[in-house]
């Protein structure tokens, strides 16, 4: 018995000392989460400001030093000079001019190798101290290379703007941000499975996953709108022109055409997403309600319909303002705050069954 409870004792520092650096685990993937999406934020900026196009080459080394004189500011200015954006749309633009948007752009890629390193840095070291197990060590690695090749992606966003015509591909844009919510969502999904100790106890619902899947889908065709400024196309609500549902949705041939090039229809689209979430997540909300487990985490759910309406109403703001940069920008952070809320509640709701 003394031997049993000797090794109790013995092993109660370890433990501690296991919990201590799973806990620091977990927050130093939230604080990448969170810098991932300041960049997905500040990305919705810089596109709301047409400043995306403002630097014209990709340098992912020496392209973190900003201009440090005149000089440089004439050369960077040069470059955007020979680009198809200047040329057809901002041919008045001076330096003064031009230095607003470029600092957008700058401070979007740099804050993109800031949150490279914030999460590089960090897992060498728990790497190096043997802190990480090897199946976490896989994922983790795994996040990383998707961190990777999300900039590779920026940047093959943006050269498709660097053509004739001076605009990102939507579909390039909208793989970029589909692209930058799922890093959020591996990070956060992965903190709170290291923090709990035990992850999940049950498969995620089938109401959750409709309303994850719902939230996705609208940011998505948000992207869309984005792209093409279908934003613009109407400043009313509820009605779009008179309309509850404009009669031009489908006018260009072939049909499929009017998926990119329809601003009716891709606005039409974005406010059907935004009902479509309001469906989903209500009934996740109200399943979990009625469920055994349904008096646990209350928070986390009322925080999640909470997030819904304010998504929602600045989503109506953004409209009647005619797409005002701090509404729309608001907008943009209020659909990743709407998942990051959606996300907790259903793996809150996987660890009770």
């Amino acid at each position: 018995m003394n031997a049993i409870v000797g090794a109790g004792y013995a092993a109660a520092p370890a433990l501690a000392a296991r919990y201590s650096a799973q806990r620091a685990i977990a927050l130093w993937l939230q604080v990448c989460a969170g810098v991932v999406a300041g960049v997905l934020i500040v990305g919705g900026v810089t596109r709301l400001t047409h400043s995306g196009l403002s630097i014209v080459q990709w340098h992912p080394l020496s392209g973190i030093l900003p201009p440090l004189s005149q000089q440089d500011w004439a050369a960077l200015f040069e470059q955007y000079r020979a680009s198809p954006e200047y040329r057809l749309v901002n041919s008045t633009m001076t330096l003064d001019g031009f230095k607003p948007i470029f600092w957008w752009e700058y401070a979007h890629r740099v804050l993109g190798r800031v949150a490279g390193l914030v999460f590089l840095l960090p897992f060498l070291g728990f790497l190096a101290a043997g802190r990480i197990a090897r199946p976490l060590a896989g994922r983790l690695a795994l996040i990383f290379v998707l961190g990777a090749l999300q900039g590779a992606l920026g940047w093959y966003m943006v050269a498709s703007g660097l053509v004739d015509d001076p605009r990102v591909s939507p579909l390039r844009l909208g793989a970029h941000l589909g692209m930058a919510l799922l890093l959020i969502g591996l990070l956060l999904w992965t903190s709170w499975s290291v923090g709990s100790g035990h992850g999940r106890r049950g498969p995620v619902t089938v109401p959750a996953r409709a309303a994850i899947a719902a939230v996705f889908l609208m940011a998505l065709s948000g992207a869309l709108m984005a792209g093409t400024r279908a934003g613009l196309a109407y400043d009313t609500f509820p009605l779009m022109g008179g309309y509850v549902i404009p009669p031009d949705l489908l006018r260009l041939e072939p049909w499929s055409r009017n998926f990119l090039e329809n601003l009716a229809l891709v606005h039409f689209l974005h406010r059907a997403m935004a009902l479509i979430v309001l469906v989903a997540v209500v009934n996740f909300w109200w399943q979990e309600r009625r469920a055994p487990w349904g008096r646990q985490f209350t928070t986390a759910r009322n925080g999640m319909v909470a997030a819904l309406a304010l998504q929602i109403a600045l989503g109506i703001a953004t409209v009647l303002s005619a797409v005002a940069v701090p509404v729309a920008a608001a907008h943009q952070a209020s659909a990743v705050l709407l998942y990051a809320c959606v996300l907790r509640s259903a793996f809150q709701s996987g660890t009770q069954r």
